[in-house]
């Protein structure tokens, strides 16, 4: 906007600048490009004998003077370059920023500071090219905030070991060849061997109220089992478990996974756990450091079961391995409780015929052990 001064109106070294407003993207003073505007050295200088032609294929710099105008125009994300400006000399004002920000077309022109950016990206924190900008709301955002609440307050600890799962397989084989009608799922059996866990040591089966400053022993399990869905990661909750049978607990398992992958649960039955069992083995995973489902005390996580070598009275050979973790709330028992429970855990794994207690006596035995 404005070619040099003519040959010998340079200031000499040492001259004070001219004083005026700078115009955007130039380091000279307003007045030097304005017609009717006295240079430097004095001369007139008119439009037509300052203004020399610009070069093919450059754009002059947009002559904005207001500091307000550049704002508004980056808040707006429009480019000035694009705008025609009604002042003097072609000079951008408010008005013709306010045009452009009212006018329809203008999202195109906010879109120039992103190049080839999706009209999605209007309005939003800037993003690079491809970028997906996805709320954190509904389900999604129930599910962080409680996994983070749970990472706040709970000092967990995740202890693992493999087992032997051979038996396991072939027990569960055996209880379907005898009744196909009525079929047990590894889950179940799963199931079956956390219930004789906690009946075993109850301290796993809590939770910590820290308003009222103690620890609290559920009556009954309320079994949690992770399930994961279209809308995200759910817990349905089967309550009073422990009275389940094992056959019972294969119904009750499959419906309930249903209905929460289906999303026909009602919230009640997501809320109220005490102590939660997650297959992470179907995701073709060996282990994982899961959290804790706030507020309860402790999970049980199970790996896929592959084919490893595995040394059998003394003798190698190949046997179904899986690895099983517990995490637990450091504050409601140490690493004897939930090593004694893992063991438990492990040992039922390679022995299922050690789960020998009926249902329905849990509760007693449990009150039995408190006596």
């Amino acid at each position: 906007a404005g070619s040099p001064a003519p040959a010998g109106s340079q200031a000499p070294a040492g001259s004070p600048v001219p004083a005026g407003p700078v115009l955007a993207g130039s380091s000279r003073p307003a007045g030097s490009v304005s017609a009717g505007v006295s240079a430097p050295n004095g001369t007139a200088a008119s439009a037509d004998r300052t203004a020399a032609p610009e070069p093919t294929g450059v754009q002059s710099a947009p002559l904005v003077i207001s500091p307000i105008v550049r704002r508004l125009a980056k808040e707006h994300g429009i480019d000035l370059a694009s705008l025609r400006g009604t002042g003097p000399g072609g000079v951008i004002r408010r008005a013709d920023l306010d045009a452009a920000v009212a006018a329809p077309a203008a999202p195109a022109a906010r879109l120039a500071a992103v190049p080839d950016a999706p009209a999605a990206h209007v309005g939003l924190a800037p993003a690079g090219d491809g970028d997906t900008v996805i709320p954190l709301t509904g389900i999604r955002k129930v599910i962080a905030d409680k996994l983070s609440r749970s990472r706040r307050e709970i000092p967990e600890v995740t202890i693992w070991v493999d087992v032997d799962a051979t038996g396991l397989l072939e027990t569960r084989a055996a209880i379907n060849a005898a009744t196909p009608d009525t079929p047990v799922s590894i889950l179940a059996l799963l199931a079956r061997i956390c219930l004789s866990g906690l009946r075993k040591y109850p301290q796993l089966n809590a939770h910590v109220d820290t308003e009222g400053q103690r620890i609290v022993q559920s009556g009954g399990v309320h079994l949690g089992i992770a399930a994961q869905t279209d809308r995200g990661l759910v817990v349905p909750v089967l309550r009073d478990a422990q009275r389940l049978t094992t056959r019972e607990l294969a119904a009750a398992l499959a419906e309930t996974t249903a209905a929460a992958r289906a999303g026909t649960l009602p919230p009640a039955r997501l809320t109220g756990g005490t102590f939660t069992l997650n297959n992470y083995g179907v995701f073709g995973v060996d282990g994982s450091t899961p959290i804790i489902n706030h507020p309860e005390a402790a999970l049980l996580g199970v790996g896929r079961i592959v084919d490893k070598p595995w040394v059998v009275d003394g003798q190698l050979a190949v046997r179904k391995v899986t690895q099983i973790s517990l995490t637990f709330d450091h504050r409601v028992c140490d690493g004897g409780v939930a090593g004694g429970f893992l063991r438990h855990v492990a040992d039922c794994v390679e022995q299922p015929a050690s789960l020998t207690h009926p249902p329905y006596a849990w509760k007693h035995a449990h009150r039995r052990g408190r006596r």
